[in-house]
């Protein structure tokens, strides 16, 4: 039997990069898919097609998990297409880099919606059919930046942070509930948001990291995988760290 055989999941920006990655190790392992998208829907249709092909059900939704009554609405449509949301996967973000100084409120206000903002969203919605079935895995997508800080992306390390301090709150409020709520905290992970890393010389960045390369969506979506199935049972309020060892 697969790992996510009879479960539905939830993933947010699962269009793409790392969210994509986990959508299909999720639909390998047996689970319906319900994801999120904001921009091209043509790409969402070919990632529908791409998961329905493993055998499971998927949907595509346009939706902005960081606008609260958006969230709402897509919470009550999923539960009602799919039955539950077992798993829910908060993985939308931006990163809009820049010096302190130069940061703008409105680029400020930017990032924390779409990445803070958004799991508080999301998660108060799913709690709620997770509650009634007295089950559920939340995972909350952080980052590295989040946890050492990073030049230049004061507001993109504020808002990873916060989801830490998010997962370990909420993984307290609905233990006794039998939900786990927990953080993966990538490192550099070969995307389209961290493409221009690699034109930037990607040795000197190869220096940081002591597995000396990049990681690879499906490294993030292996972890994902732990946290969303029965192995990870006993596991609550952790981050775990895919970041080839920069955080040791």
């Amino acid at each position: 039997m697969r790992l996510l055989e009879n479960k539905t999941a939830l993933i947010t920006g699962g269009s793409r990069g790392i969210g994509e990655g986990i959508a299909l190790k999720f639909a390998e392992q047996g689970a319906s898919i319900a994801f999120t998208y904001l921009s091209s829907d043509e790409k969402a249709r070919a990632l529908e097609a791409k998961l329905e092909s493993l055998g499971v059900k998927a949907k595509g939704y346009k939706s902005d998990a960081g606008i609260y009554a958006a969230a709402e609405q897509l919470a009550n449509d999923v539960v009602k297409e799919f039955g539950t949301i077992d798993i829910c996967v908060n993985n939308a973000g931006i990163s809009r880099d820049n010096l302190l100084l130069r940061l703008t409120q409105e680029q400020w206000d930017e990032v924390i919606q779409a990445n803070l903002k958004s799991v508080y969203n999301l998660t108060k919605q799913v709690i709620r059919p997770m509650m009634k079935a007295r089950s559920g895995s939340i995972i909350n997508l952080s980052s590295i930046v989040g946890i050492k800080g990073n030049g230049g992306q004061s507001a993109y390390a504020a808002s990873k942070a916060g989801i830490i301090g998010f997962t370990k709150s909420i993984a307290q409020e609905i233990g006794s509930r039998n939900i786990r709520c927990n953080a993966i905290a990538p490192g550099f992970i070969e995307t389209d948001m961290t493409h221009y890393l690699k034109d930037g010389g990607a040795e000197k960045w190869f220096e940081k990291i002591p597995l000396g390369r990049f990681g690879k969506t499906e490294d993030v979506a292996n972890a994902a995988l732990y946290l969303a199935s029965d192995m990870s049972l006993y596991v609550t309020g952790q981050v775990i760290s895919v970041c080839g060892g920069m955080n040791t």
